[in-house]
């Protein structure tokens, strides 16, 4: 026992004092003392310390338990480090869904990590202007870059796609109304809709066609006098097949010059190059979606992008200059950090052949199947021993999607591991103790069940070394599989 400072009389003299509830339990200031909490004060401080073990004490004389002044030290040091545990908690994202909006989307390139290292240890010209040495503009670090890369007359970037959607709908339209066929109203992650970010700028929606079939007429028909702009929003999210008609961007442009009205184009998800080479097929470029004629193109930065957060409004020069004078703009700014690794990523794009190499995303869109395949018999060794007796594991194809609202019918052919209860009976519970086991390893490790299997897709797996220590930590009940213990 670490020693308080005072003799055993004069500590037993103190407890029977304290004017606690439990005769048994040491005040603060005597835990305090003790050889732990002094070392834990020159650590965390005063204020965190005391702060712990009031709670600690206060615990436990609810619960009317006796500690002496060690034993509350302890509890206040586990209550520290349970403090101090980080709510970011690396995974492995072997789901199959290479873009998981759940998990983070996009791995950043190692130009993006570095650039936004530099900028949080060093002052940066955010916004200060060389030239004439006053206050300049922070999108001028991207502006040109997103130009040149698009086409566009001039470009600006708030903090994400809906955030771009929302500033520039109310630039344009606030108090008027905005045409937007009935099948693209569409709704995104976390039960958002589009009608709700147009309510939200301020603008009234005008839906024209119906859920499968919009006409040129439709959109014709519904131009007034209030009309501030037509909206065509890019279904990323879901596909209607069959008896289906739309306009297209060209011939909505063609009808918003014809009126003096803009045409604005989200691309959600939104990319800068073809996808066709990965096999998969192809969402509207940026660029192209203004050589149809959009005013204004807005698209994320964080999906197919394969960057960090953010939302990109790039097109016309005067429509560009008033969203930046709207208000609003200012609430939705990027900070430096997140500026500084979007600039690395959009200058990964000036050379489009190292694009599979240099980005993480495409890396993994482009992943060959032999290399796949390679991993995997690396690995199904460590595989099976860890998970025991009770699961049979076997190597079996799998099919990847991009994920994050791109192309949600298109998969990629990938391989993985098809876990199986060795026992049929409590099937179902054993595979989903296994999937808790792996979710409790030190980085848990995220997969899918599906037809009665526990599958672990590799396509996004490039650690192996990393993954094998991890894995290691893996314990299972198996049997009955009603519970999953987790990492030793």
């Amino acid at each position: 026992m670490a020693r308080t400072g005072l003799t055993s009389d004069e500590e037993a003299a103190v407890l029977r004092s304290a004017p606690s509830r439990h005769p048994r339990l040491p005040s603060v200031h005597i835990v305090s003392q003790t050889a732990l909490a002094t070392g834990l004060i020159e650590t965390f401080g005063q204020k965190a310390v005391m702060d712990a073990i009031r709670d600690v004490l206060d615990d436990a004389r609810a619960r009317e338990v006796m500690l002496t002044a060690d034993e509350a030290a302890q509890a206040a040091a586990s209550h520290i480090a349970v403090s101090q545990v980080s709510g970011v908690k690396v995974v492995y994202n072997l789901t199959g869904t290479i873009l998981h909006t759940n998990l983070g989307r996009a791995l950043l390139a190692e130009e993006a990590i570095e650039a936004a290292d530099k900028a949080m240890r060093n002052t940066i010209a955010l916004e200060y202007d060389f030239t004439g040495g006053g206050r300049g503009e922070r999108d001028d670090i991207v502006r040109d870059l997103l130009c040149r890369l698009t086409g566009a007359e001039d470009a600006t970037l708030v903090n994400n796609n809906a955030a771009a959607v929302l500033l520039t709908l109310n630039t344009l339209a606030e108090g008027r109304t905005v045409i937007v066929s009935r099948g693209e109203l569409i709704e995104i992650g976390g039960a958002f809709r589009m009608p709700d970010i147009m309510a939200s700028a301020g603008a009234q929606l005008v839906e024209v066609g119906t859920t499968n079939r919009t006409h040129f007429r439709d959109y014709e028909n519904a131009i007034t006098a209030e009309t501030a702009a037509l909206l065509k929003v890019h279904t990323s999210n879901f596909r209607i097949e069959g008896f289906t008609k739309s306009v297209s961007a060209g011939e909505l442009s063609t009808l918003a010059n014809e009126h003096n009205i803009p045409l604005v184009d989200d691309l959600g998800s939104g990319t800068l190059i073809s996808l066709s080479e990965f096999g998969l097929p192809d969402e509207p470029t940026v660029s192209k979606a203004l050589s149809a004629g959009a005013d204004l193109v807005t698209f994320s930065g964080d999906k197919l992008l394969g960057g960090p957060q953010a939302g990109f409004i790039v097109g016309r020069c005067d429509l560009i200059a008033s969203i930046n004078k709207n208000p609003m703009k200012r609430a939705m700014r990027v900070d430096k950090i997140r500026l500084a690794a979007i600039e690395a990523t959009l200058r990964l794009y000036q050379y489009p052949e190292r694009l599979t190499a240099r980005l993480p995303t495409y890396r993994a869109l482009s992943r060959d199947i032999d290399d796949i395949r390679a991993c995997a018999n690396r690995l199904a060794p460590h595989m099976a021993a860890c998970v025991g007796a009770h699961f049979s594991v076997e190597i079996g194809a799998c099919e990847s999607q991009v994920g994050s609202g791109a192309v949600p019918i298109a998969t990629l052919p990938s391989l993985g591991f098809v876990i199986r209860a060795a026992c049929s009976q409590h099937e179902g519970r054993a595979l989903q103790g296994l999937a808790n086991a792996f979710r409790s390893l030190p980085a848990p490790v995220i997969g899918r069940i599906k037809n009665q299997a526990f599958i672990l897709d590799l396509r996004c797996l490039e650690d192996e070394e990393d993954f094998i220590a991890n894995l290691e930590r893996l314990v299972t009940t198996g049997g009955s599989g009603d519970r999953g213990a987790g990492p030793t």
